[in-house]
C-alpha cells in the first residue's frame, strides 16, 4: 500500500491549513467504512501571511495503549525553514495536527489512499501466487 499520487487508483489530494483562527485540524473517515484508509504527508509549509516565528506542527494521535499522544513533526520559520518535505509520512486516521506554536499560516499537504477490502484481498492473491513463481531450483553442489 504505497500512496504515490495521481495516478494511483484510490489516492486523492489531501489538504488543511492551521493558523491562529484554526488551530487544529481532525482527518478521520466515517466509521462504517471498512476501508483501509492512509493519509500520507508530502509537505508543510509556511503560507502568504506567515510571520518571521517559529511554528510548531504536532500530529496527535494514539499509541499502542490507546492513549493519546502529541508528537511535533515541523519546527517552521520564515526566514531559514519556511518548508519541510515529510517524504509522504504515513499515519492512519482518526488523527489531528495541531498548531502547537505559533501563529501561522502553515499548509500541510499530501495523500489520502483509500484500499477497498475486495481490493486488499485481491492484492495479497496477487501476492501468494508470485511467491509460488518465484521458487528458485535447490543449490546443487558443485561437482569435483
Amino acid at each position: 500500500m504505497e500512496p504515490q499520487g495521481p495516478g494511483c487508483p484510490g489516492s486523492v489530494l489531501f489538504g488543511c491549513e492551521l493558523s491562529a483562527s484554526t488551530k487544529s485540524y481532525t482527518f478521520q473517515v466515517d466509521e462504517e467504512d471498512d476501508s483501509d484508509h492512509i493519509l500520507a504527508l508530502s509537505v508543510v509549509c509556511l503560507t502568504d501571511g506567515a510571520k518571521d516565528e517559529c511554528n510548531v506542527v504536532e500530529v496527535v494521535g494514539r499509541n499502542h495503549e490507546n492513549q493519546e499522544i502529541a508528537v511535533p513533526v515541523a519546527n517552521l520559520k520564515l526566514s531559514c525553514q519556511p518548508l519541510l518535505s515529510l517524504d509522504n509520512f504515513k499515519l492512519q486516521p482518526p488523527v489531528t495536527f495541531r498548531l502547537a506554536a505559533g501563529s501561522g499560516p502553515v499548509h500541510l499537504a499530501g495523500w489520502h489512499r483509500i484500499v477497498h477490502r475486495e481490493d486488499a484481498s485481491f492484492e495479497e492473491d496477487d501476492d501468494l501466487s508470485e511467491e509460488e513463481e518465484e521458487e528458485l531450483a535447490p543449490i546443487m553442489p558443485a561437482k569435483k
